[in-house]
């Protein structure tokens, strides 16, 4: 005759700890706390990126911002690409093509507001600069960049 089977399970063998018994639960413990770990990553990295593109939007704002004031030539953007590789050696983006591209992106959503609760500010960088290449009308650029986040 069976016996009852309690709440608790009992401990079982586990072929990856080498013969050593499993707590009751342990595996779905294991496999939950996995599971937030890669949520919390992929969490950690949208906001990365939000925070990477906002500092490119800023960017690209105050180089159209002085360009539009100060008369600002395109020559701006080769000295600022040299003199922020020189104070950030050990950070890329800031080309001289990426400088333009930060202006574009300023230009292209005029408002930090117009893109951060977007769909575009999940996405990385070279996502954006595919969508400026691309696309002209802003509508079908909010479009697309939905449909990748999707």
């Amino acid at each position: 005759m069976a016996t009852p089977q309690s709440p608790r399970q009992s401990p079982r063998q586990s072929p990856r700890s080498g013969g050593e018994l499993e707590p009751a639960g342990y595996v779905q413990l294991l496999e939950t706390l996995k599971e937030r770990v890669r949520t919390t990553q992929v969490r950690a990295a949208r906001a990365a990126n939000t925070e990477l593109l906002r500092l490119y939007w800023s960017i690209g704002r105050d180089i159209l911002d002085r360009q539009d004031h100060a008369g600002w030539g395109a020559k701006v953007i080769d000295r600022l690409a040299k003199d922020l590789r020189a104070a950030f050696p050990d950070l890329g983006g800031f080309s001289v093509r990426n400088l333009h591209y930060m202006r574009s992106f300023a230009l292209a959503w005029p408002a930090e507001a117009d893109f951060v609760p977007q769909a575009v500010a999940q996405l990385p960088w070279g996502h954006v600069r595919l969508l400026l290449d691309r696309l002209d009308e802003q509508a079908l650029r909010d479009w697309y960049a939905a449909a990748a986040v999707q």
